[in-house]
């Protein structure tokens, strides 16, 4: 007798759909082709916007076959759920010659054009990285670049919320072309978050430019700004003040050796900023800028500091005497520094006994990252405070440099001192202290 009884139906038949999509947002693109594959109804599952909203391109340089996919794949991609993304951000790995480049901008050009046309919910744009200024841009190419990307802008302004270009390095104008892009239907932007870290060119006075004031007196509603100290200008505090004061809670601000950094500016344009944004916190990233009077002229004490990281990248040089940035510079913001990293190479002072003093005297300071010559004693010190209760600290990451191959006393001696304080170190802090030979 034959059984006229359907066959049993496997539970992920009846998944409500909110499941299903649940499920489909874990699984990378190939997986998620095969299973829009299994039937209808996952089918239409997997054409849900809320599963493409983000989205990741990374081009990368390295010729292959595979490679080549990629490039297709962001085509098609764009294509099929462009309309439904609300966050983008475009990758360009290790660009090797002339014709990748070349092949870039005309899949840019394509990509940019369609999201124009479909897209209307975009607010996240970031393209990190593009190095404009390498030999491998041919000028031609540049330029269609940057114009494609402008117009794009231009048609995305009233919608965009956060755009990233970190590491562009293009010059002052086409700089402020792509920034005004922003706010040509209005002449005025309401964007609230920028990341213009390394925008500019190597070597630029941006401070300087009357341009890039006219330009950044376009944006009323900053949020967080993250620039580079060249742009650092009496003008531009007072337009931050002017136009975004209401609004504006963070400036990250990156100061490079190889960046202009001498201007003069007042306390007062920053006191006065400080007074009209009192959600104001800065950040202030050094990389080889590390001379007392560099410092001393930038480290203001009327800015609210909240965060400051200086690295020597290995380098070292006499006339980096850190000895009174520890104890004349710093200090002065102990009501308000909550993070301070040290990548130093002070092989030639010790700084045990300042930068302990320099903890304590911080009353907000939570996490502490120090590469740095230091006697193991220092740790034993640092933790017994902590015990005492003398600073709050929550997050500790240590690398003690050492001068001899074999670190076996000192790793004990390391180990001992976690066993002393074990049971504050496992309950309140997030710790990581280690040597490490510097030959």
């Amino acid at each position: 007798m034959e059984d006229d009884s359907e066959p049993e139906q496997s539970s992920w038949a009846y998944l409500p759909d909110v499941c299903l999509r649940h499920v489909f947002h874990w699984l990378d693109d190939r997986d998620r082709s095969r299973a829009a594959l299994v039937c209808k109804k996952w089918s239409c599952a997997m054409d849900s916007g809320s599963l493409w909203r983000c989205r990741t391109i990374t081009f990368y340089g390295q010729p292959s076959r595979a490679r080549t996919l990629e490039f297709q794949s962001a085509l098609w991609y764009t294509k099929k759920f462009g309309k439904y993304l609300k966050h983008l951000e475009i990758k360009l790995s290790n660009p090797y010659n002339t014709p990748f480049i070349k092949k870039f901008q005309v899949i840019m050009r394509g990509l940019l054009s369609h999201l124009g046309k479909c897209n209307s919910h975009l607010v996240s744009l970031s393209i990190k990285y593009l190095e404009l200024d390498c030999l491998i841009w041919k000028n031609v190419v540049r330029a269609q670049f940057i114009k494609n990307l402008a117009a794009f802008l231009k048609r995305m302004s009233n919608q965009l919320d956060y755009l990233n270009l970190k590491g562009a390095r293009i010059t002052l104008e086409e700089g402020c072309e792509l920034l005004n892009s922003l706010s040509s239907l209005t002449n005025r932007s309401f964007i609230s978050e920028i990341n213009i870290e390394d925008f500019f060119s190597l070597h630029l006075s941006v401070y300087s430019s009357a341009l890039f004031h006219q330009t950044m007196s376009k944006f009323h509603r900053l949020t967080i700004l993250t620039f580079n100290y060249n742009c650092i200008s009496d003008e531009l505090l007072d337009i931050l003040r002017e136009h975004s004061s209401h609004s504006l809670c963070t400036l990250n601000i990156k100061c490079h050796i190889h960046d202009p950094h001498g201007q003069v500016v007042s306390g007062m344009s920053w006191a006065n900023l400080a007074k009209r944004a009192p959600k104001l916190n800065v950040n202030f990233f050094f990389e080889r800028v590390m001379k007392h009077d560099h410092l001393a002229r930038i480290l203001l004490v009327e800015i609210p500091v909240r965060s400051i990281s200086l690295r020597s990248c290995y380098f070292s040089d006499p006339d980096w005497t850190m000895r009174p940035t520890l104890t004349n510079l710093l200090p002065a913001y102990w009501h308000g520094l909550q993070k301070l990293t040290l990548e130093l190479n002070n092989d030639h002072e010790l700084l045990d006994n300042e930068l302990l003093q320099l903890i304590l005297s911080c009353k907000r300071l939570l996490f502490l990252k120090v590469w740095a010559f230091l006697s193991v004693s220092f740790m034993e010190r640092l933790l017994q405070n902590r015990a005492e209760r003398k600073c709050i600290l929550t997050t500790i990451k240590v690398r003690i440099y050492t001068a001899q191959d074999d670190s076996t006393e000192q790793e004990q001696l390391l180990a001992d001192i976690y066993r002393k304080f074990k049971y504050l170190i496992d309950s309140e802090l997030n710790y990581f202290v280690i040597t490490y030979p510097v030959v």
